[in-house]
């Protein structure tokens, strides 16, 4: 049984065989549909659902009425009967017609990678605000399908597909969901101006932010723990970690930055998800350094990477100062390990290795290290003396008449914020 920190049933209750259509389309996208559909796997022993079997089929494009073409349908009907399948999951979105049609022919639920996705993080929502965004993309996404869901509805509780918002709310008229999803939206804004608020607070405060981004799996939570003696959940499945978490990193200098653990992304992550998880995203965008994790065993390793990157891009964060952490190297193979790239800002490590953990921190603080500074500040400015502080560590002081001489070693960030104080007293060498 797949273990989770929100969803306490002792027992499966799916039993699922699995549907990928492979399109013209997905071939052009650039899209592996056999990694796809492994992932798809992954995502279904998530949710605590039992895969039985795997169909996939191709075509030059879905089927209006069926999605996959009605022999493949008749084919997936015999495969549910004799293997005694509750569920039938879909690699791909359905509309809301499809899921019905397929349903009143299979008479089995019907699931789509998006929803399964959703289903995930309903179980793995913890906080207030995990809860409200989850339940805004799973009632955003459901709107426009209710009428496609009527056998999901009527088996209140049976597994996925079911848990979050709940029956109830569900089965009531489009303009009371309307209505949810408004005063969700009105939560959600509300959170999101707490959180910019946090946000100003540490920035106001000097606080350096880094920020773990990675695909889903790739060991960020594992590296937060590691690196900050922090209580993280851990497990070795998809989306294991929801809510962000931030802890403090203290570099080899004594100076501590603070370190935030992002969700997991993913290929084809819902367009729902993205929108109500944006103010939680933008912590990536906020930040003055981001570490993208990477499972450098994953045999999907670039395409991966390449996921992270466009979802950067989406938020405005790829151009963020920016070091590669190849983790996992433990669990790969001598060939694979001599193919990692091993230029400027990348890093071979392993989460459970201590040396390499000293090396990311030394990184780090070299990556937010502007250098030497030599500064002359009149000693009865207080509030220069005291700014010298907060921009970097004090190496060497010393005094010269009314003056006093600091040599800094420059936190690059803490310089952009502050450096504008003491620009007219560097000493020139």
């Amino acid at each position: 049984m797949t273990n989770t920190t929100h969803d306490t049933r002792t027992e499966i209750e799916d039993r699922a065989i699995l549907v990928s259509l492979v399109t013209d389309k997905v071939k052009r996208s650039g899209i592996n549909p056999e990694y796809s559909l492994q992932e798809l796997v992954q995502l279904a022993e998530t949710a605590g659902v039992e895969v039985l079997d795997v169909i996939t089929q191709n075509r030059e494009v879905p089927d209006s009425k069926w999605f996959i073409g009605k022999g493949k349908v008749e084919e997936l009907r015999m495969a549910i009967d004799g293997l005694g399948a509750t569920t039938a999951i879909f690699d791909q979105e359905l509309s809301g017609a499809q899921v019905r049609n397929l349903e009143e022919s299979l008479d089995v639920k019907i699931i789509d990678r998006t929803q399964l996705i959703l289903d995930i993080f309903a179980q793995r929502a913890k906080t207030r605000e995990g809860i409200v965004q989850v339940e805004l993309a799973q009632l955003t996404y459901l709107l426009p399908r209710l009428s496609g869901h009527g056998k999901n509805l009527s088996r209140l509780g049976a597994g996925i597909g079911t848990r979050g918002p709940g029956e109830s709310k569900l089965e009531t008229d489009r303009r009371h969901i309307r209505d949810r999803i408004s005063d969700l939206k009105r939560q959600l804004d509300e959170m999101t101006r707490h959180r910019s608020l946090h946000r100003e607070r540490r920035k106001k405060s000097g606080a350096v932010q880094v920020a773990l981004v990675g695909y889903t799996n790739a060991g960020k939570s594992t590296l937060l723990n590691r690196l900050t003696a922090a209580d993280v959940y851990i497990e070795d499945q998809l989306f294991a970690t929801l809510d962000p978490t931030s802890r403090a990193l203290e570099l080899p200098s004594g100076k501590e930055v603070v370190l935030t653990d992002t969700v997991g992304f993913i290929q084809n992550l819902p367009h729902d998800l993205v929108a109500a998880f944006r103010a939680t995203l933008e912590e990536a965008n906020e930040a003055d350094l981001i570490l993208h994790v990477v499972d450098s065993s994953s045999p999907m390793r670039d395409e991966q990477m390449a996921v992270v990157h466009s979802i950067l891009q989406d938020l405005g964060a790829a151009d963020k100062p920016q070091i590669v952490l190849f983790n996992k190297k433990d669990a790969c193979e001598p060939e694979q390990l001599e193919m990692l790239p091993t230029g400027e800002g990348q890093l071979k490590i392993s989460a459970y290795n201590d040396q390499d953990l000293d090396t990311v921190r030394e990184a780090i603080q070299n990556q937010l290290s502007g250098g030497n500074v030599t500064f002359r500040i009149p000693a009865d400015r207080g509030d220069l003396n005291s700014a010298v502080y907060r921009i970097g560590d004090v190496l060497e002081q010393s005094f010269d008449e009314n003056d006093i001489l600091y040599e800094i070693r420059i936190n690059k960030a803490d310089y952009d914020k502050m450096g504008y104080l003491l620009h007219d007293y560097v000493q020139q060498q």
